[in-house]
């Protein structure tokens, strides 16, 4: 869910902004629909869903649960299906079923699923911790008191539905802020300094986005500028062919546009803002640079001159 409301956020307003300014666009599919899986792993009868039922169940098994999990989607849903006995031969513990994500497809292997998901806790354990004499781990445990069989069964939550409660309550805070997302990258899996597996950090930059991040970069316009502000900037590069008095900020952005050289494809122009590939941008920074650098030794020329036939 984390992913999806990332790739809204990230994927499809950029691309809904070349909508909404008039940019000749191909809405590009980055493969990045995570409705279905997210439907698939939460909704009514999904595998989450099915799980908290089959914990509640007089005498579910784990393989009860994967056979009803199986009847209940292989087949019928396009992000649900069995790892053939080919892709399954000589594992250890082989996956029962298959969930296509969108990084991939992943083997799900439901032994100990029903015991981990209803998160048995001890009573007179948790009553040890929280009397415990150690100041921190009683801290930890002081509101963990012990409940009744019937206050048991009332409050009963198991950690399917912690999980979705604590996710709904991250996704509500994410959609009332404007989140920056940092992306950290695992180098290895022995925790060796300095070793690099490329395969693995490939593997997490595909999983996170970062590569379809580049993609859409690459395939559109990163950079964009209102006409106002770029005139105001970059006029200082086709000064002599805007003509003088008063004249509309998108009209002398074209016009610096057409002098500069840039064609179509490097530059389009929007209902309120241009936009550029990536890396015009810093081309006109250094070529804006280099004009203001002309300007400036000129002028310090012509002042020496001039002090210097005063002297």
């Amino acid at each position: 869910k984390q992913w999806y409301q990332r790739r809204v956020r990230v994927f499809t307003l950029e691309q809904e902004e070349y909508k909404k300014e008039g940019i000749v666009w191909k809405f590009i599919d980055f493969g990045l629909d995570l409705e279905a899986s997210i439907e698939l792993m939460e909704k009514p009868m999904g595998i989450l869903p099915m799980l908290d039922e089959e914990c509640i169940m007089p005498k579910a098994t784990d393989m009860s649960y994967k056979d009803k999990v199986i009847a209940q989607h292989n087949k019928k849903h396009p992000k649900f299906s069995i790892p053939s006995m080919k892709s399954i031969k000589g594992m250890e513990h082989p996956p029962h079923f298959n969930i296509h994500h969108y990084a991939g497809v992943v083997g799900y292997n439901v032994e100990d699923w029903l015991t981990k998901n209803a998160d048995p806790l001890n009573d007179n354990v948790l009553d040890l911790f929280r009397k415990s004499a150690l100041p921190f781990m009683g801290t930890l445990y002081e509101d963990c008191v012990p409940a009744g069989p019937k206050e048991r069964k009332k409050t009963f939550q198991t950690m399917a539905m912690m999980h979705k409660k604590s996710l709904n309550e991250l996704m509500t805070m994410l959609h009332s802020t404007s989140p920056n997302f940092i992306r950290c990258l695992v180098p290895n899996e022995t925790k060796t300094p300095g070793k690099v597996q490329a395969e693995l950090i490939l593997h997490q930059l595909r999983c996170n986005g970062v590569l379809e991040g580049i993609r859409i970069v690459r395939q559109g316009f990163p950079n964009r500028i209102p006409y106002a502000d770029f005139k105001q900037r970059y006029q200082i590069l086709a000064a002599a062919a805007i003509p003088a008095g008063f004249i509309e900020a998108k009209a002398a952005t074209e016009i610096i546009i057409k002098a500069l050289g840039l064609t179509d494809d490097e530059a389009k122009f929007g209902n309120t803002k241009v936009f550029f590939r990536a890396g015009i941008l810093g081309r006109l920074e250094d070529l804006r640079d280099e004009r203001i650098t002309e300007i400036l030794t000129a002028f310090q020329a012509l002042a020496r001159g001039w002090l210097a036939r005063k002297i």
